[in-house]
């Protein structure tokens, strides 16, 4: 049996039955092999945990963004974490506010009077996809009904299924001119954050959605409200703001062409299930000597 320990006390019971599912059994972090840490907020709060379970080889972080915890992460164990986990989820969402822009829906739904029929559809259009991960993947299937044309841009311009071109991130420019939507899905690390900023929405057509269900610190949001304030893009739809939560009185809430959620393309609870399938099998794969799922990357920070 797996010695796995559930930090901290507030996680919820449905973690500790995942890992007993994969044959795990429970104990307090001295004793532990393994440790599955369930709070995405506060680092600083694993620091003297980790100094408990001196002997826990394998740390798993159920969530897919490690940004926090990469100052822990390069210490000898071997890190997990929730990569692909929420690609459902977030995929769907970012279909929702892609469609919600083109139709013009921020408008419909606030209206108290019949109005002149506007609006884009998707279908035969081509898009662009900054990321090449689970989530990118899962994109890629949803828009194959919409007979999109694909550009991913992303670090490793490995070819990709379902694809029409794969750039590697120094060409993100020739990526964005002619994209109807360009869905912003990748890792957030000192390389990406910024990675749209004025140049990059100049080089976007003024029809085209800017959609981001990754990180706020992706986008320069000041060079953002200007490109929307402009016309220089259509418009943009945000589950993930710069800064989070966005303040009451941001001149992002008063432009008629953006569209904000508060970061709920996933929730804990649409991801449960998945969360629950991670834990398990990874516990059973630990404890079976056999690779991880979701490894987490120190150099490349996610």
């Amino acid at each position: 049996m797996v010695r796995v320990a559930v930090a901290p006390e507030t996680a919820p019971a449905w973690v500790a039955d995942a890992v007993v599912a994969g044959g795990g059994t429970l104990v307090p972090p001295p004793e532990a092999e393994a440790l599955v840490w369930f709070d995405a907020l506060h680092p600083e709060d694993l620091v003297p945990v980790l100094d408990e379970a001196p002997g826990a080889r394998w740390v798993h972080l159920p969530w897919a963004g490690v940004e926090p915890y990469l100052a822990l992460i390069d210490d000898g164990r071997t890190w997990t974490c929730g990569k692909g986990v929420y690609a459902e989820p977030v995929a769907e969402h970012a279909i929702l506010l892609a469609l919600a822009g083109l139709r013009d829906l921020s408008r419909r739904v606030v209206a108290r009077t019949w109005e002149r029929g506007s609006g884009t559809s998707l279908y035969d259009r081509p898009v662009t996809i900054l990321g090449g991960g689970g989530i990118t993947e899962e994109l890629v299937r949803h828009l194959a009904v919409y007979r999109c044309e694909i550009t991913v841009v992303r670090r490793r311009p490995e070819p990709l299924d379902g694809v029409a071109r794969v750039l590697p991130s120094d060409r993100l420019l020739d990526a964005l001119p002619g994209a109807q939507v360009v869905f912003l899905a990748l890792a957030l690390t000192p390389e990406t954050a910024g990675i749209i900023g004025g140049r990059e929405l100049a080089a976007m057509d003024p029809t085209a959605w800017l959609v981001n269900v990754a990180r706020g610190a992706h986008v320069v949001t000041d060079d953002l409200v200007v490109a929307l304030q402009s016309g220089t893009i259509a418009g943009a739809a945000l589950d993930v703001t710069e800064p989070e939560p966005l303040p009451e009185g941001h001149p992002l809430w008063g432009l008629p062409n953006c569209i904000i959620t508060p970061h709920t393309a996933n929730t804990v609870a649409m991801a449960q299930p998945a969360i629950v399938a991670r834990i398990t099998a990874n516990v059973g794969r630990f404890g079976a000597g056999e690779p991880l799922i979701g490894l987490v990357d120190p150099a490349a920070g996610y």
